[in-house]
């Protein structure tokens, strides 16, 4: 890589860079710095020119005496407070694909269904500069948010990265046999690619599916044996729990982060190999009829306006982190007129669709606005 990122989180703060604000009741908040900045809530506001220059670690104390901690965000504070088109991994999951998956330096990884790009973040740092990942993605505009929160964590950094927009099952199939080391599944239906992920994992390479529901789960571990060219899949959830700490008042705090989704993990097997069969008694009933899987599976909707926004909040962020200015720039600015493009496109094509005098309401006005 020629620029690494970690030289942008040392050193003192300066104008562009992320900061998270801490307060005494631990509430957080993430800004991003720059020259003519100033922060305000109801806790407390100051100028961000005094936290310019000042360490990390610094507690500012603002003119009221109001007191904040500031830090640079961790990736896992930073994969939460990221725009987001899509709903993002959350970091306990990401840190469990990448260690049960063995995302390991130099690995070669496909990852179907890129979101916000919460889950590269951690895939890229696993497979390191010698490595490659490549993220495949149905909607563009959530690709054009991905690509942004990816390259704001990195700071600029060259990243052995490719971003392919369309069906994961075509960019799989496209691929030499044998190419991949690992194949990471978030989406709906991964069951759909497991045919295709046979032909590009090598022989040992790991499939790994995360999947929020328990009928999706079943689906795709029963597809897998199906198929007869992976190992037996593994299926686990992660829980996390933080505990209060006071003196000798140590308790598990009352709220925790529980289900955010399954992991189901399997191996490919040699191509002239067959699974080894589990030797237990399946439950009574387990396979007593064929499982009628539901159809009805769909995306968690977005409204085109609030993606707009978000599309237009990681413009400004790049903005910032390249001039520290909170003036709006070129990022701003090729997105507002991509945007502006794509509903002039929309509009025309329903006044195409309804013909002459026909029409319907416009999308949204001119000019990013809405």
């Amino acid at each position: 890589m020629s620029h690494h990122p970690s030289a942008s989180r040392r050193g003192p703060f300066r104008p562009g860079d992320r900061v998270q604000l801490t307060d005494p009741k631990g509430r957080k908040y993430t800004i991003s710095l720059t020259r003519d900045g100033h922060f305000q809530s109801t806790r407390g506001s100051f100028r961000h020119a005094e936290l310019i220059g000042a360490e990390e670690g610094t507690v500012l104390q603002t003119e009221d005496g109001r007191r904040f901690l500031a830090l640079r965000p961790l990736v896992s504070d930073y994969v939460l407070s990221m725009p987001r088109g899509a709903t993002v991994v959350y970091p306990k999951d990401a840190a469990q694909i990448v260690h049960v998956a063995d995302v390991h330096p130099g690995a070669r990884v496909f990852e179907a269904g890129l979101g916000s790009g919460a889950l590269a973040l951690s895939l890229l740092a696993a497979v390191g500069p010698e490595g490659r990942l490549v993220s495949c993605e149905r909607r563009p505009e959530f690709a054009e948010i991905a690509q942004g929160n990816v390259r704001s964590w990195f700071a600029g950094a060259d990243l052995p990265w490719t971003v392919e927009v369309g069906e994961a099952s075509d960019v799989l199939a496209a691929m030499r046999e044998g190419e991949l080391d690992r194949v990471v599944l978030d989406m709906l239906a991964p069951w759909e690619l497991i045919g295709v992920s046979a032909h590009a994992l090598r022989p040992g390479g790991v499939v790994l599916a995360y999947v929020a529901t328990t009928t999706q789960m079943s689906r795709f571990v029963e597809g897998l044996r199906e198929s007869e060219a992976y190992t037996e899949p593994e299926a686990s959830e992660t829980l996390v729990r933080t505990w209060h700490l006071e003196g000798l008042a140590v308790r598990p705090d009352h709220r925790m982060v529980a289900h955010t989704g399954f992991l189901v993990v399997s191996r490919r097997l040699a191509p002239d190999s067959r699974p080894l069969r589990p030797v237990r008694r399946p439950a009574r009933q387990a396979y007593s009829e064929p499982p009628a899987w539901a159809e009805d599976l769909a995306e968690r909707g977005i409204s085109e306006r609030k993606l707009r926004k978000v599309r237009r909040d990681v413009a400004h962020r790049a903005d910032v982190e390249e001039t520290g200015e909170s003036a709006a720039g070129r990022h701003g600015r090729l997105v507002r007129e991509r945007i502006d493009e794509e509903l002039r496109e929309r509009r025309q094509a329903r006044r195409t669709a309804h013909g002459p005098g026909g029409g319907g309401e416009p999308d949204g006005p001119p000019g990013g606005v809405g």
